[in-house]
């Protein structure tokens, strides 16, 4: 069930980005010989107007062939080269690359207002003024690699209830709170304890041995935790508060971004912190479990990374095809069509091995 849904939520982030494409270029008057429904092989096509709407095989996104997006003889000084992308002016090819990137920004606002009117996961004192938060739990808000929370299976989401020592002391089943809960902990250092929590809708118990920070003199158990309740909040207040929280997200992805590539140069780095299709099922998986708008959260989040990812300018993504036009704007020259095409080809297969190596990680993981 994972993968299917998995493979929806790409199909719509993709198209959506495709759309955004799509739209901005007929209404340019641009050709738009292809819109592709998955990727090849191909199953059938419906062809209208100009346009032939494809059904392909993988199930895995989508692609928009626009005429003239990769510059050759005939859609440059062809009989049709008036309606080739390649010849329209700079500023409505700048429009026509980032209107794909603005499509999942639009889909992310639209997804966490969507959260908002129906009950969107916050923490407590981060709701909008005026509204009070309701089902507030201590809630798991993630979990450390390899920590004692996650050799016992605790989950980022899991909400909890109730913690008792082995030996049977019952300890804050209602009240808890972070302090409380640290408090606890450090009580019982290299004991087992027993956590108990909701996932979802179904109330679970683990038994989780506390750890011995001997540098700190202090235990933890290896999870961050908050006070998370749910707003539910009107229409236009879900709106507003939708689009605070999409900036939010957007800043948050752009630095983490930054700080994974620094950290990449500066030979720091590490693709512990990076997932790929293979995990995100797992992901998936999970966001299904805790509930409708956790996934829908997923897909906004998904829909933001995907948006960033293509603006870098690097070549193949729209972020690259955009620093080619702003040299052709800056050289006033268009740069030669057998560079930029090569130079997209070699960007596309980096990004292809990339994708591999970090889905080889994703699998190595699971062992």
């Amino acid at each position: 069930m994972s993968i299917i849904i998995f493979f929806i939520i790409l199909l719509v982030l993709v198209l959506v980005h495709e759309a955004g494409h799509f739209f901005t270029a007929k209404k340019f008057g641009i050709r738009v010989d292809e819109f592709g429904f998955g990727f090849p092989p191909k199953l059938f096509g419906i062809k209208k107007g100009e346009t032939e709407y494809t059904f392909n095989a993988l199930p895995i996104g989508g692609f928009v062939k626009i005429f003239g997006e990769n510059p050759n003889e005939e859609n440059t000084s062809g009989p049709d080269s008036k309606r080739s992308f390649v010849n329209k002016p700079k500023w409505q090819q700048a429009i026509v690359l980032f209107a794909g990137v603005f499509a999942n920004f639009l889909l992310a606002w639209i997804l966490f207002s969507v959260g908002f009117m129906s009950g969107l996961p916050t923490s407590v004192g981060s709701q909008p003024a005026g509204y009070q938060l309701s089902n507030v739990n201590l809630t798991v808000v993630s979990v450390s690699s390899e920590s004692p929370a996650e050799l016992a299976g605790l989950k980022s989401g899991d909400k909890i209830v109730s913690v008792t020592h082995k030996e049977g002391e019952m300890f804050l089943v209602e009240g808890i709170n972070p302090d409380t809960l640290k408090s606890f902990i450090t009580e019982h250092a290299g004991k087992e304890i027993e956590i108990g929590y909701i996932r979802g809708k179904n109330p679970e118990e683990k038994t989780v041995k506390v750890g011995v920070n001997k540098e700190s003199e202090g235990s933890n158990i290896g999870i961050s935790m908050d006070m998370v309740g749910t707003a539910k909040l009107p229409f236009l207040t879900a709106f507003k508060e939708g689009m605070a929280l999409t900036w939010f997200v957007t800043k948050a992805t752009v630095v983490g971004l930054y700080t994974l590539v620094a950290d990449s140069l500066k030979g720091e780095g590490s693709l512990d912190s990076v997932t790929g299709p293979v995990g995100m099922v797992g992901i998936v998986g999970d966001a299904y479990d805790f509930g409708f708008v956790y996934l829908l959260s997923f897909a906004a989040l998904i829909s933001i990374n995907l948006a960033i990812i293509n603006l870098l300018p690097f070549p193949a993504l729209d972020g690259g095809r955009l620093f080619f036009l702003l040299i052709e704007k800056i050289k006033g020259s268009r740069i030669n069509p057998k560079f930029a095409n090569t130079a997209n080809m070699v960007g596309f297969s980096l990004l292809i091995l990339l994708m591999i190596v970090i889905t080889w990680h994703d699998v190595a993981r699971l062992f």
